[in-house]
């Protein structure tokens, strides 16, 4: 007896972000990164203050942060730099450096959406510190990153740009559909940050870089829009 095909159950396959996801540990785990996971409701002190984020930045307010009612003090992460910077204190008091860590995490900002923009997106952040660690450093791993996640010919470009707890710091793009289309900022860890860290900047340097993980996606398969992975709509995989 022929069985029914029209009761046959569909098998299920992986999110692309998931596929990403596995990907890119892969490739950072070759080049010596631990793999890192925090919380993604935070302290205001590990989503800012440790970041030399000061008190009246734009960041903090409403219109992009999303701050919880009745727990003063805590937010939803705003970026997944806050688990870099929890790794990055422990490994100084464990007295593990130097250190490399990266992490994909879903984020949060109270922001307005389009094709490129989500309130809530997941980003892959990195960091690494030890001796007489570069901007150099910093734009070899990247470059070595979206060669093998992108392919070989994908043309990245470097910017200087500004964030508060890395000087000199950089933002990163890529061309998607003919255009530059940012993916993220990083640069040279602040002193300050590494001395809220409890590390000695005389000692040793760091980089960080926090890229929006959606939007690597959207240039390696053509996703027109990234509003598509949170739709649930199983087309999606179609890319």
């Amino acid at each position: 007896m022929k069985a029914d095909n029209k009761n046959k159950q569909q098998k299920g396959t992986e999110h692309p972000l998931s596929i990403l996801a596995n990907k890119a540990y892969e490739i950072f785990s070759e080049m010596g990164f631990e793999i890192a996971l925090g919380p993604e409701l935070e302290t205001e002190w590990y989503n800012f203050d440790v970041l030399n984020v000061p008190k009246d930045h734009p960041a903090r307010d409403m219109q992009d942060t999303f701050w919880i009612k009745d727990r003063p003090g805590f937010v939803l992460r705003t970026h997944c730099t806050s688990v870099s910077a929890r790794e990055i204190e422990k490994a100084g008091k464990e007295g593990r450096l130097p250190c490399a860590f990266i992490s994909v995490g879903k984020i949060f900002r109270n922001e307005a959406t389009d094709f490129s923009h989500e309130m809530q997106f997941h980003q892959i952040d990195g960091a690494m510190v030890g001796e007489n660690i570069s901007l150099a450093n910093l734009k070899g791993v990247l470059t070595q990153f979206f060669k093998k996640m992108l392919g070989e010919n994908t043309d990245i470009e470097f910017r200087p740009s500004f964030f508060p707890f890395t000087e000199p710091s950089i933002e990163v793009f890529a061309k998607f559909k003919g255009k530059w289309l940012e993916m993220g900022g990083s640069g040279v860890i602040h002193p300050t940050v590494l001395r809220n860290f409890g590390l000695d900047p005389e000692k040793v340097q760091g980089f960080a870089f926090g890229l929006g993980f959606d939007r690597i996606a959207m240039v390696k398969w053509g996703i027109p829009d990234v509003r598509l992975f949170y739709q649930g709509d199983l087309r999606l995989n179609q890319f």
